[in-house]
């Protein structure tokens, strides 16, 4: 069981799944369903999905639940797949990379499982 921290409610710009990581839509107030690391996310979205203009509750803070799209394992950091689900970052991260947060607990892909939601910034290691 979890207990989120701030929830915060968004304008979803298109279709945003459940347990799946949002980042910042083309708009104030806006969000879209996050497709790689490369831009800072939200945090997560709850366990209501969104259409298109209807309201996306999403998880910025505390425990959250994610669904994995890969192997994860408890503690590594996490970023967006291509389908907005959760997967570890490799260290050292070869590109520069944003996250959602720290995985709770280990997992494989389409388990939906507990992460720490943390957003932040792993750069790239240089050569």
């Amino acid at each position: 069981m979890n207990i989120p921290g701030l929830i915060t409610p968004f304008t979803a710009t298109a279709a945003i799944g459940a347990y799946l990581i949002a980042a910042h839509g083309a708009a104030d107030g806006a969000a879209v369903q996050a497709d790689d690391g490369s831009t800072m996310p939200l945090g997560v979205t709850t366990d209501i999905p969104a259409a298109a203009g209807e309201t996306v509750d999403v998880v910025r803070s505390g425990p959250a639940n994610v669904t994995f799209g890969g192997n994860v394992t408890r503690g590594a950091p996490l970023t967006a797949d291509a389908n907005g689900r959760a997967v570890a970052v490799a260290l050292p991260a070869a590109a520069d990379t944003f996250i959602v947060g720290y995985a709770e607990v280990s997992g494989v892909a389409g388990d939906i499982a507990s992460v720490l939601v943390a957003p932040g910034f792993i750069p790239a290691t240089a050569p």
